[in-house]
């Protein structure tokens, strides 16, 4: 008999390879063993042209509507896919969209095998990025100083008339050069700060949160400030009780605490910060195909995905008729997560253990030797033979790990 639960989970189809390994997930790994309840929203390039990307803020206000939502990898649409896909508009990235809606901090940890070892011999145990996904560079105002004898200021002028201006640079007669003004919002610092303490408490783990008001004294200290506030106002006590630490340092320091440390934690970072450290950290645990990735709100909606693309490489291969050997664990472990999650909300045990035996059954059989094809150029283990397998025969692969277990 299959299990049920009641609350729809926001299904988010995507795009290419990973669209074709959705399907395969849930036809191999989920349908046999659970009646899927799912409000479904095709995310996938086509469709987006055709609503003008209503369906992406439709499929947003959905994750607030129900709370649990699991997302495909999507494209993000540049000028070569625009001429691809005939579309009318550079569309903004769906997960871009969801996050503006949500107010959501995005979470991304290592899935971790025996055989895998990370680059950095000291990183035993997973380290979650916590990336800010507002302001800073990517709703940045640039431009470019073509000529010489230019001043530039920063200029904030009030509705009650006031005006506050303070000089950026002084160009000379003869240089030119570039400008660039960055932006961010109290309350969005304020969202971020209490879904890194939300979900540390959700996850118990400590939170680790860096960046530069030695240098920054207004805009990296308003961080470190409001952080600080929260943190002493609303959850202080909350992590004492848990056994849990939150610490702030300068993010060099930061950099070189997360090299030396065996990991654990949730490393909280700016936007930019953010962006550059969870690909690295994903490099150094071996993979971003083997990264989970989740939006949470501050108010606690739940968004999973997988971290990487959509594999287009592979895409064009899979409709030459070629067999690929694409790695779906994340997409596998954004699936898992969805139903946990929902699992937890109804306090549905059936569901929340289904989960966990899905991923425990994805570890083993690569630990087994079982593996896609980026995996076995990382993959040593003593006494483990290697075999290199599809996508298909990955899934087929794990499914029967499944059922003896």
């Amino acid at each position: 008999m299959k299990i049920t639960y009641k609350t729809p989970i926001v299904e988010m189809q995507g795009d290419e390879m990973t669209r074709v390994l959705w399907d395969w997930i849930k036809e191999l790994l989920i349908e046999p063993y659970v009646e899927l309840n799912t409000e479904f929203y095709d995310l996938g390039l086509p469709n987006r042209e055709a609503t003008g990307d209503k369906v992406t803020v439709d499929a947003a206000n959905a994750i607030r509507k129900y709370g649990v939502g699991v997302k495909c990898a999507t494209i993000t649409p540049n000028a070569q896919r625009v001429e691809e896909y005939n579309l009318s508009n550079m569309w903004l990235s769906p997960n871009g969209t969801i996050r503006a809606v949500l107010d959501g901090t995005v979470f991304r940890t290592p899935i971790m095998v025996d055989g895998v070892t990370p680059f950095i011999p000291s990183w035993t145990k997973p380290i979650t990025i916590a990336r800010h996904a507002y302001g800073d560079v990517y709703k940045n105002s640039e431009l470019k100083v073509n000529k010489g004898g230019a001043k530039c200021s920063v200029k904030i002028e009030y509705a009650d008339g006031s005006v506050q201006e303070k000089p950026i640079a002084d160009f000379g007669t003869d240089e030119s050069g570039i400008i660039q003004g960055i932006h961010n919002k109290d309350k969005s610092i304020a969202s971020f700060a209490r879904s890194c303490f939300n979900y540390a408490l959700d996850t118990a783990q400590d939170v680790k949160f860096g960046a530069k008001d030695t240098i920054s004294k207004t805009y990296d200290h308003n961080f470190k400030d409001i952080f600080q506030d929260i943190f002493d106002a609303e959850y202080k006590d909350k992590f004492a009780s848990a056994g849990l630490n939150y610490e702030y340092s300068l993010i060099d320091d930061s950099v070189a605490r997360v090299i030396r440390s065996d990991g654990g934690f949730i490393w909280a970072l700016k936007n930019y910060d953010g962006d550059v450290m969870s690909d690295m950290v994903a490099t150094a645990y071996g993979s971003l195909a083997m990264m989970t990735s989740v939006l949470v709100s501050p108010d606690g909606k739940y968004e999973y995905e997988a971290a990487h693309g959509t594999v287009t490489r592979h895409y064009y291969k899979h409709l030459k008729g070629e067999k690929t050997s694409t790695n779906p664990v994340a997409t596998i472990f954004a699936w898992t997560g969805a139903l946990a999650k929902r699992g937890e909300t109804e306090n549905n045990t059936k569901l929340v253990e289904f989960a966990k035996r899905l991923e425990r059954a994805c570890i083993m059989t690569i630990e087994s030797g079982v593996m896609t094809g980026d995996l076995a150029l990382l993959f040593k283990r003593d006494g483990v033979t290697i075999k290199t397998v599809t996508s298909r025969e990955f899934l087929l692969a794990i499914k029967d790990a499944f059922d003896k277990m």
